[in-house]
């Protein structure tokens, strides 16, 4: 994040939560962009928003060890990190809900710091229109 900051115009932190980001805004200080990305998937029952975001997830950053790493930095173990994850690890890398709760969840990394989150729609291979019209609606985007 530091060589970001310094030698670059931002960064686009991937796979990881609110906190990381309020984390990298410290690190990177004012002036850089910060762009994370924020797992997504609109469906207000918890285990089939888990069943759609959990593969995802496990294949393959489960098993690559910047990943894993930067995980267990941020206080996960490897209890949370073996068999496609915890069921708290994968809530909060993939936000679930109906639109208003994940909109929440997106103006959290906002609120933390970001200048823009990047919002990656999970349906399981359904069409994601729909899902991106009705998460935009919650933030006001139009």
């Amino acid at each position: 994040l530091r060589l970001a900051a310094d030698r670059t115009a931002g960064a686009h932190p991937y796979l990881t939560p609110p906190r990381h980001t309020r984390e990298a805004r410290e690190v990177m200080g004012a002036g850089p962009l910060l762009a994370p990305e924020q797992k997504v998937v609109l469906d207000t029952d918890p285990e089939r928003a888990r069943s759609v975001g959990r593969p995802v997830v496990e294949t393959p950053y489960l098993s690559l060890v910047n990943y894993r790493s930067n995980l267990m930095r941020l206080g996960w173990s490897e209890q949370d990190l073996a068999d496609g994850g915890s069921d708290a690890l994968i809530d909060t890398l993939v936000a679930h809900g109906d639109a208003a709760s994940v909109a929440a969840r997106l103006t959290e990394h906002l609120d933390a710091g970001a200048d823009h989150v990047c919002a990656q729609v999970l349906t399981g291979g359904a069409d994601p229109v729909p899902a991106l019209r009705e998460l935009a609606a919650a933030l006001q985007l139009g």
